[in-house]
């Protein structure tokens, strides 16, 4: 069974910064798209940022471009998302997931599977 793994997620101000990585057990994703997605308090799961399998494709949600850069490195099968200039409406347990019938963003959220437990980021003064 495949296991994903989000960590780096923390209480930051508003205006910093913070690095999120997932990473994958007992199947490599390194051929598929995956994503980051957030859900806060009381609220449905949101897209953040997608990539494509080789990672030269990316994708942002509108609240989030110019901000967040999502990245891969395939031979550590891992996925990351850098957070910058954070403000308090990012506040939310982000999630990351794997498509595993595309090797790019398909556009939906229902798309992806296998998500990962989560990690909570907190921007707040």
């Amino acid at each position: 069974q495949v296991h994903l793994g989000e960590s780096g997620g923390g209480l930051v101000q508003p205006g910093g910064s913070l690095s999120l990585s997932c990473t994958g057990s007992a199947r490599t994703f390194t051929t598929y798209a995956m994503g980051w997605f957030r859900q806060g308090p009381g609220k449905e799961r949101d897209f953040v940022a997608a990539i494509n399998w080789s990672g030269s494709k990316t994708y942002y949600g509108d609240s989030v471009k110019g901000r967040f850069t999502i990245s891969r490195d395939n031979a550590a099968n891992t996925l990351y998302l850098q957070m910058n200039n954070l403000e308090p409406e990012d506040t939310a347990i982000y999630y990351c997931g794997v498509d595993w019938r595309s090797s790019d963003f398909r556009g939906l959220a229902a798309d992806f599977e296998t998500w990962g437990q989560g990690t909570q980021v907190t921007v707040s003064s």
